[in-house]
């Protein structure tokens, strides 16, 4: 399905992984603590399975700046309508507007799970945030999450007057999932005329579904929150066909990636994605894409949650912040 790693059975002899962040560590132990209270999320009926995230991820939702006015609303998409949550926050300093997109594997989590996040770049930014809840797989399935995406941005687009924001200086962007459909999101639009989108923010983003890679075997375990086994099981809800997992969509290591907006990475040390992150920034680079990226040491994926206890997570966000000011 995919090409394995010519480097993979020799590169790993005694490499150890990286320590982690005191604070993260405390949050990756309090969320598997809660999380154990509970099943696996892959032994269950899916929409149990979504429940149980929800829960576990709550706790760190709670808190973090509050917002002028939110507004939750319903939109159309070539297949059917999707949520949509907006955050206004108390102080507009940035006229525009982001779209920010939830990750979870294609499979799981919301706007609820991430509305801290959306609030946390809202209040620091001083920027109108957009959060949507495109169809999840199964019930979605490759490139459908896509397609709702690129909906969303014509709509917001066509509606920006309405929403209240300036519809010249739009950026997208998410986490994990949300990282791919952002930067497909662009591809799109690169390809299909002028592009509405004045730069991306990938955070921890999933570019490829190669699975034989150092980082996978370092922190792939479980140990590091995202696990190599909860990735086979969101891909295999995610793809129907043996070729999806080669498509440029899926495989983004392999797409022709010149032309895009400008992008602001946000990579994390102890993560499966974190080979094919330092993969992307060589491949965006050789591109020619206006790139800035940053390794965050000691951190985990979805370590932006931990931004009420981990300072780290404190300084991705004002380092995002910075970027999206300059890119204004």
């Amino acid at each position: 399905m995919t090409q394995i790693d010519p480097l993979f059975a020799a590169s790993l002899e005694g490499a150890a992984p990286a320590p982690l962040d005191p604070q993260v560590r405390e949050f990756v132990q309090r969320m598997a603590a809660d999380a154990s209270q509970y099943p696996r999320r892959d032994t269950v009926p899916m929409s149990q399975g979504r429940d149980i995230a929800e829960k576990v991820r709550a706790p760190w939702t709670e808190g973090g700046p509050k917002m002028a006015r939110t507004v939750n609303r319903r939109i159309p998409t070539r297949h059917g309508e999707i949520e949509m949550r907006i955050h206004y926050p108390a102080e507009i300093r940035m006229p525009g507007a982001f779209l920010y997109i939830h990750g979870g594997g294609f499979v799981l989590f919301s706007t609820d799970t991430h509305d801290r996040i959306m609030r946390e770049y809202a209040g620091r930014a001083g920027i109108v945030v957009v959060g949507i809840n495109y169809t999840r797989a199964p019930e979605a399935r490759f490139p459908q999450p896509i397609e709702e995406c690129v909906d969303a941005v014509n709509w917001l687009q066509a509606n920006a007057a309405e929403i209240g924001f300036d519809p010249a200086q739009f950026f997208i962007g998410g986490d994990s999932a949300g990282g791919n459909l952002s930067l497909n999101t662009c591809l799109h639009f690169r390809d299909h005329g002028a592009s509405p989108i004045k730069g991306m923010v990938l955070n921890y983003t999933g570019f490829s579904t190669n699975l034989y890679r150092d980082s996978v075997v370092r922190y792939g375990a479980g140990d590091y929150g995202l696990s190599l086994h909860m990735m086979v099981w969101f891909y295999r809800n995610y793809l129907r066909r043996a070729e999806d997992f080669t498509d440029p969509r899926m495989n983004l290591l392999a797409a022709e990636l010149r032309g895009i907006p400008p992008v602001f990475m946000v990579i994390t040390e102890c993560d499966v994605l974190y080979d094919d992150n330092i993969d992307m920034v060589g491949k965006m680079k050789a591109a020619g894409v206006d790139l800035e990226s940053k390794v965050y040491k000691g951190t985990v994926h979805s370590f932006l949650e931990a931004v009420a206890i981990a300072d780290v997570a404190g300084e991705a966000f004002d380092d995002t912040v910075a970027w999206l000011q300059r890119h204004a």
